[in-house]
């Protein structure tokens, strides 16, 4: 009787078990269907102002584009000294272009994002220029 019981148990956590497991790969499977659309940014900076930049991703933009939908994926300083004075480049990634259109949109007329962008621009304006390209994963891609 014990040992029946015992069967039956473990066949119940077994049977939990698939279920969470194939749960879990119809997830990934949902995941890799809908792939996420990455946005490569590179944003001059006037100079000296890069790390009035760097402050401003780091104690506002970061939370504000999580905030809008962006996810942050990676932000970089080039290694060439020259661009390292006055580059900074990143990436974030969205559901679609769409999304990343309506994030975008929310994001600018923020009112949290127009006093971080105007406080941090007290000393003159920061950015020169910026560079958007979006891109999805090759099929190869890790």
């Amino acid at each position: 009787m014990l040992r029946c019981r015992f069967s039956l148990l473990f066949t119940s956590l077994a049977l939990i078990g698939l279920a969470s497991a194939t749960t879990n790969l119809s997830v990934s499977a949902q995941e890799k269907a809908v792939p996420r659309v990455y946005e490569l940014r590179t944003y001059t900076t006037h100079p000296g102002r890069l790390p009035a930049l760097n402050k401003r991703f780091q104690e506002h933009t970061l939370k504000l584009f999580e905030k809008h939908g962006m996810k942050n994926e990676m932000y970089w300083i080039p290694t060439d000294t020259a661009k390292s004075e006055n580059t900074l480049i990143y990436v974030i990634s969205h559901e679609s272009e769409a999304a990343a259109k309506k994030s975008w949109d929310a994001f600018r007329v923020d009112p949290d994002w127009i006093k971080a962008r105007d406080a941090s621009e007290a000393d003159g304006k920061i950015v020169l220029k910026v560079d958007a390209v979006f891109m999805t994963k090759a099929p190869y891609s890790p």
